[in-house]
C-alpha cells in the first residue's frame, strides 16, 4: 500500500514540475530523499531522564526508534564533555517519510500557534530545507499530560533538487504553506 502523499507526487506532481521546468525526463525531476528529525537536549548533562523523556517522544513522532547523539568537543562555558550524549534524531526514509511528511504537513502544522507560514529563507542553497518546531505538543501522538518539558526540533528535507528554487517548487507542490 503506498502512502497518500506518494502516489500524489507520482502521478499529479511529476508531471506539474516537468510542464512548468521543462524537464526532458523523469529522472530531473526533483524527489525527496530523505527526512531528519533531531531534537537537542541541553539539560541531559545534569539530568539523564530529560534524554529519555526525547527519546520517548521521537519514537513516537516518527514511529521509529532514534539514535542517541553524543557531543562532538567538549564545551566548558555549557558543562559538556566529549562524548556525552546530548540529544537524539531519527533519519526516515520510503513509505514511513511520507506518512510522516503527511502528518506534519495535515495535523501538526495547522496546530502550531500564531501560525504565519513556513520561512523561504531556510534553504540551504543545494535544495534542503530546515524547519525547527518550538514544541513536540503539536503533534497528535503525544499525550499532553505524559510531557515533562516542552521540546523542541529540527526537520530537514534532503531533496535531489539542483538550486533552492526547484525544492521551492517541488515543496509548494507538496502543499508547504510557505509565507507569501
Amino acid at each position: 500500500m503506498n502512502p497518500r502523499l506518494k502516489e500524489k507526487y507520482d502521478k499529479k506532481i511529476v508531471p506539474e514540475i516537468m510542464k512548468e521546468i521543462k524537464y526532458k525526463s523523469i529522472m530531473q525531476v526533483p524527489k525527496l530523499k530523505k527526512i531528519t528529525i533531531n531534537i537537542g537536549v541541553g539539560s541531559a548533562t545534569q539530568n539523564p531522564k530529560d534524554l529519555e523523556g526525547a527519546v520517548i517522544d521521537l519514537t513516537k513522532i516518527a514511529a521509529q526508534k532514534p539514535v542517541i547523539t553524543k557531543a562532538k568537543k567538549s564545551i566548558a562555558s555549557f558543562k559538556i564533555r566529549q562524548g556525552n550524549s546530548i540529544g537524539c534524531m531519527v533519519t526516515l526514509r520510503g513509505t514511513r517519510m511520507y506518512e510522516f511528511l503527511d502528518r506534519l504537513l495535515s495535523v501538526a502544522i495547522p496546530r502550531i500557534r500564531d501560525f504565519r507560514g513556513l520561512s523561504r529563507n531556510s534553504f540551504d542553497g543545494l535544495g534542503n530545507y530546515t524547519m525547527g518546531v518550538r514544541e513536540q505538543l503539536i503533534f497528535p501522538e503525544i499525550e499532553y499530560d505524559t510531557v515533562t518539558s516542552a521540546r523542541g526540533m529540527n526537520i530537514t528535507f534532503v531533496i535531489s533538487a539542483k538550486n533552492d528554487d526547484e525544492a521551492i517548487v517541488l515543496l509548494e507542490k507538496f502543499g508547504f504553506p510557505f509565507r507569501k
